[in-house]
C-alpha cells in the first residue's frame, strides 16, 4: 500500500456556486490549482446525486454480469465504445496490465457527419440492462456540460476569449468511461492502474468509493486524492498541456491497490475524458510563448492524429 500524503492537505476545493455568483475568482482559484498541481477539486459541483446514484447502480450491474454477457459488447473500435474486459490496458512505459475492466460511451453523431469514420454508434445491453442507457447517457451529457464550464474559466484564466474553447470541442470525440477494479486477493505486480498522464483535454471525475487515486507531485512524492463528497476532481490531460506550452502541467497519476483491510472491496470510477474536435489542430497558443518560454511544441498536430499515436502506446489499439 503507497505512503501517500493526502492532497487535501496542501489544497482547498473551489466551490462551483463561485461560477455564477464570483466568476473571476472562481476562474483564478481553478487555474492557480491547475498551474500549481495540475489537478483541482470542485466542491458544489450541483449535480443531482440521486440521478448519479441511478448511473452508479447500472454500471455495478453491468460489471456483474456474466463475462461472456460483457464480451458480447467488445467491439473492434480501438475499445472507444462498448466492453473492454481486464488485462488489456497496460499504462505507457509499463510491462504489467492494469486490474481494470471498462466500458465506454462516446458523443452521439448525426448521420453524414464528417466523423463518423473514426467515431462510431454506441452500444447498449438495452437486452440485459433496459435503464442503462438513459441513466448513463444522462451522466456523459452532465460531465461534458460541466467541461465546458471548466474550460471557460481556464480561458480566462490564460487570458483568452472567455469562450475560447466552445467550437474546439463543442463534437470532439470526449469519452465516458464506466471503470470496475475488482477486488485485490494479494500483492503482486501490478496495480489498479499504473503510473500515467491523461491524453485529452480535461478529465472530470465524480468522487469514487474506495481510495486509491494518487499523483505526484514536483518532487516525486505521491499524494492521495480522497475529495469531500459532492466534489469533482479535474484534471489537465496532455493535449491541453501542448497546447499551452505546459503553463498548466499534465500530472502523473495512478490508481494504487487497496490496504489490505479494503481488498476485498471493488472500485468503481466514471472518468469523463474531454477532447478536443477531431480535426483541431493543436498548435502552441502564441499566448504562451516568450523569450523564457520558447515553442515546445513548433510541429502542430491535429487531435485525432495525437490520440491514434496514444491508444497504440496503451495497447487500446
Amino acid at each position: 500500500m503507497s505512503q501517500a500524503l493526502h492532497l487535501q492537505d496542501s489544497i482547498e476545493p473551489v466551490s462551483f456556486t463561485l461560477f455564477d455568483r464570483d466568476f473571476d475568482t472562481f476562474s483564478r482559484n481553478l487555474g492557480d490549482s491547475y498551474a500549481r498541481w495540475g489537478f483541482a477539486v470542485i466542491g458544489d459541483h450541483g449535480l443531482p446525486q440521486d440521478r448519479i446514484d441511478a448511473a452508479l447502480g447500472q454500471i455495478k450491474a453491468f460489471f456483474a454480469l456474466p463475462e461472456a454477457t460483457k464480451l458480447k459488447y467488445k467491439l473492434g473500435v480501438g475499445g472507444q465504445r462498448g466492453y473492454t474486459p481486464f488485462g488489456i490496458e497496460t499504462a505507457k512505459g509499463h510491462t504489467h496490465y492494469d486490474l481494470k475492466e471498462f466500458w465506454h460511451v462516446g458523443r452521439n453523431l448525426p448521420a453524414g457527419h464528417r466523423f463518423r469514420d473514426h467515431m462510431a454508434d454506441n452500444v447498449w445491453p438495452d437486452a440485459e440492462l433496459p435503464q442503462f442507457r438513459e441513466a448513463v447517457q444522462w451522466l456523459y451529457d452532465a460531465l461534458d456540460a460541466m467541461g465546458l464550464k471548466v474550460l471557460e474559466a481556464i480561458s480566462v484564466y490564460l487570458g483568452l476569449p472567455r469562450h475560447f474553447f466552445d467550437d474546439k470541442v463543442d463534437v470532439g470525440n470526449s469519452i465516458l468511461r464506466l471503470l470496475h477494479y475488482p477486488p485485490v486477493p494479494q500483492d503482486g505486480p501490478h496495480i489498479r492502474a499504473g503510473a500515467h498522464e491523461d491524453i485529452n483535454v480535461i478529465t472530470l471525475l465524480l468522487g469514487a468509493e474506495e481510495a486509491g487515486l494518487e499523483v505526484k507531485d514536483h518532487d516525486g512524492r505521491w499524494i492521495a486524492i480522497n475529495p469531500p463528497a459532492g466534489s469533482l476532481v479535474c484534471n489537465i490531460g496532455d493535449m491541453l498541456q501542448r497546447l499551452v506550452n505546459h503553463k498548466l502541467p499534465s500530472t502523473t497519476h495512478r490508481v494504487v491497490n487497496p490496504a489490505p483491510e479494503r481488498r476485498g472491496f471493488p472500485r468503481y470510477s466514471t472518468p469523463f475524458f474531454l477532447h478536443f474536435n477531431s480535426d483541431y489542430l493543436i498548435r502552441t497558443l502564441p499566448e504562451t510563448i516568450d523569450a523564457e518560454h520558447p515553442d515546445r511544441y513548433p510541429e502542430p498536430i491535429t487531435a485525432d492524429g495525437y490520440l491514434q499515436e496514444r491508444l497504440k502506446e496503451i495497447k487500446l489499439t
